[in-house]
């Protein structure tokens, strides 16, 4: 079993207002010294099989026709090592 990990973010030209609450509610939780803050998704896609570059492929189709909004958001596909296959 493989897992493929897609990151989703805002474009940075795009305003992101709950990582601007985020940032201001830090130092009122005693969180000092952070200066900008990003909300984004992760979607985590367990895959049946081995996962070579025609199911990552399929996998950034998937994120550019469902998963993220391309007009406003970026995304990152990227394999993760499970337990099982660090064993």
């Amino acid at each position: 079993m493989a897992r493929v990990v897609v990151d989703v973010m805002l474009k940075p030209e795009i305003l992101d207002p709950q990582g601007q609450a985020v940032q201001r509610a830090l130092p009122r939780l005693g969180f000092d010294g952070v200066r900008d803050v990003r909300q984004g998704k992760r979607f985590e896609l367990e895959m049946d099989g081995p996962v070579d570059d025609t199911v990552l492929d399929r996998v950034r189709e998937m994120a550019r026709t469902f998963l993220a909004n391309t007009v406003i958001e970026d995304f990152d596909v990227r394999v993760e090592v499970t337990e099982e296959e660090s064993r």
